[in-house]
């Protein structure tokens, strides 16, 4: 159920919705909630968000039911009615991690990504809302946690990653558990101590409370690991020193360019031409798009257990 009027500002600061939009989406409310087929709508989308929470291998039926369903929604609500089915989907989640035993201040820290996505959003299309509401799936049916500087998502590896880890050597299934690891934005630099102690943070908190699922391997899929960026930065530079956690899973053949100019620069669609230089990460990304090259995701790998060399 929807936090009522006087509730939902307080739910909403829980949740790290920035201040700018409390009173707007308090407002809105009312016309959401005396909208028959709109009320519909929500209940309908939190119900299928939270059912059979914590499992696996539902986010690609939820990203295309909420983006399906997302122009349902009144106009004047628009891309503020994702917001509300999360914050009406929280006591489900607070329940679920209260069953797994999961610390209050883990469970806090990892539903304030909702508000960092809305801030997000903002920054990149100067609009406020969260139309892109795929990212915060995971998070609200009990998949995904921040731990200091990174998030760790409950995944299985995939029959391509399966197959890379096996030729590496190791005892990898199709469906195995593993960690997927994401860098969110606003959290503070990627520096080695940071990931050191997320990770040290991830194996004791997934076999404290998730011991049945022995999370073995730890995957990243990102611009961040793009071998390409080692051109131009330096090699104690927080980035590559990521990069070098990792071992290859396998290389992307289609441009992704608007990924890293997203993350640095605030708006995918920049032109190349138009990118500031102020920092080695932006002379990277633009002066490499300037000279007619592409960026490509990142697949890596490393074994969870024992610290990357």
């Amino acid at each position: 159920m929807l936090p009522d009027a006087d509730e939902l500002p307080e739910v909403l600061l829980d949740l790290a919705v920035p201040h700018e939009d409390i009173n707007e989406l308090v407002r809105l409310r009312r016309e959401l909630t005396q909208n028959t087929d709109a009320a519909r709508l929500l209940e309908e989308c939190v119900g299928e968000l939270v059912k059979d929470i914590g499992e696996h291998g539902h986010w690609d039926r939820l990203t295309a039911l909420l983006l399906a369903r997302l122009p349902e929604a009144p106009p004047e609500i628009g891309g503020y009615f994702p917001v509300y089915v999360f914050a009406a989907a929280l006591p489900y989640t607070r329940a679920y991690h209260r069953e797994r035993g999961i610390p209050a201040d883990v469970s806090r820290r990892t539903l304030a990504d909702l508000g960092r996505n809305v801030a997000v959003h903002r920054r990149r299309y100067g609009e406020p809302g969260l139309p892109f509401p795929q990212w915060l799936v995971p998070h609200f049916r009990g998949e995904l946690y921040q731990l200091g500087r990174l998030q760790f998502e409950r995944a299985r590896l995939g029959e391509r990653t399966a197959q890379a880890l096996t030729a590496a050597g190791l005892d990898a299934d199709p469906g195995t558990p593993s960690l997927n690891l994401h860098i969110p934005d606003y959290s503070g630099p990627l520096t080695p101590a940071a990931c050191d102690r997320s990770l040290d943070l991830a194996r004791a908190f997934f076999a404290r409370h998730f011991p049945e699922e022995h999370h073995e391997v730890a995957t990243c899929h990102s611009w961040l690991l793009d071998p390409q960026l080692k051109k131009y930065l330096s090699a104690d530079s927080n980035i590559v020193r990521f990069q070098d956690r990792f071992r290859l899973l396998r290389e992307d053949t289609e441009p992704a360019d608007t990924e890293p100019v997203q993350f640095v620069f605030g708006h995918p669609d920049q032109p190349a031409d138009s990118l500031p230089r102020r920092t080695s990460v932006e002379r990277a990304v633009g002066d490499h798009l300037r000279a007619g090259g592409h960026w490509y995701l990142g697949h890596g790998w490393f074994p969870l257990q024992q610290p990357p060399v």
